[in-house]
This record gives C-alpha cells, structure tokens and sequence, in this order.
C-alpha cells in the first residue's frame, strides 16, 4: 500500500471497494492546517467522477494498469471490436468507452487500450491518423484570399474544415487531439 502523496495522474486506485481512475490530483498545504491531497476520481463501474479527499499520509491501494496495442477490426452493432496483432485475442468495447474516438477509427489503426483486471478502462488514439476524403465541394475560382476553406466529409463520416485544393477521393491526415486537417498523406 502506498500514500496519498505517492498518487499521479492516470493511476489506478481502490475506493470505496470501487476501482477508480485518477483524473487529476494536487497536493495543498493551506496556511496552519495539516496538508492534504485533493483528487478528481472517475467510478470503472458507475462511469461517475468525484472530487476526494485524503490525508497526505493516508494509505491507499495502488491496483496496476497495463497499455496494449491493439488493431481497430470492426464495429458490431453498437460496439467496437479490436484484436490483438499478436495473439488475435478479440476485445469487444462499448459505445460509451469509445465516445468520440469513434470519428477517427478506421480499420486496421493501431491503439492503446489500457486494461485493469483485464477490464478496459481507456482508449487513447494515435495523434494524427490518414482518412479518405468521401465528399469534398468544389473551390470557388477567384475564393483564393489568404487561408480560405471548406466543409468537406471523411470516410466515417465526420466533417472537418480543410483548404479549398483537396478533392474527392484523396487521402489526408487528421490531428485526432483537436480534429483538424494538417496535411495530405
């Protein structure tokens, strides 16, 4: 078991018989008062986040992350399967845990799942993935001031801005952290 102090972000803990992830965590030491370590927590079961309270030397049950590789396959019904490149293990997840990296899957694109007690807990994206433009207008000829762009749609359906030259059928790459167009691939 280790303190309160010993807690980063991204760790894993038990509370309250519930695992918990560590969203964010800070150490204060107000005026004459003992210090404390204040949490922002988020429920593996519930989904629900809550800001703690410990005790600076309060023990606390670490439990151990592991990250893997995994391969996006395909989408059953409402849920994302993806597959293990080396052992072809299948893991299944859930709408909810996939939530708004589901813009940016495409088969075959390599992922972190971080797993706790062979639980899934996270899934963390590369920072920019190669999409086939599916719909993309026409440039207005004379449309040429400096930095001009258009709506145009990616294969998985999102619709991002992108400058004027791209056309249909072309591949570029997409900043997965903020959803924007940084280049053609």
């Amino acid at each position: 078991m280790s303190t309160a102090n010993d807690i980063r972000k991204g760790m894993a803990i038990k509370y309250n018989g519930d695992l918990c992830v560590v969203l964010d965590t800070q150490h204060r030491t107000p005026g004459n008062k003992r210090a404390f370590c204040q949490m922002s927590l988020r429920s593996l079961r519930t989904g629900n986040s809550s800001d703690v309270r410990f005790t600076s030397t309060e023990r606390v049950d670490i439990i151990p992350l592991i990250s893997k590789k995994m391969e996006y396959s395909y989408q059953d019904g409402a849920d994302y399967v993806f597959s293990d490149p080396d052992t072809y293990e299948t893991v299944t997840l859930n709408p909810e845990l996939v939530a708004a990296s589901k813009d940016f899957l495409v088969e075959n694109e390599t992922c972190t799942i971080t797993f706790v007690d062979d639980r899934a807990v996270a899934l963390e994206l590369p920072p920019s993935v190669t999409l086939e433009v599916t719909e993309a207008p026409e440039g207005i000829r004379g449309d040429s001031t400096s930095n001009v762009q258009k709506t145009i749609t990616l294969e998985t359906g999102i619709n991002i801005q992108a400058p004027l030259f791209i056309k249909n059928g072309e591949k570029i790459r997409v900043d997965t952290r903020t959803g924007k167009y940084m280049e053609r691939a």
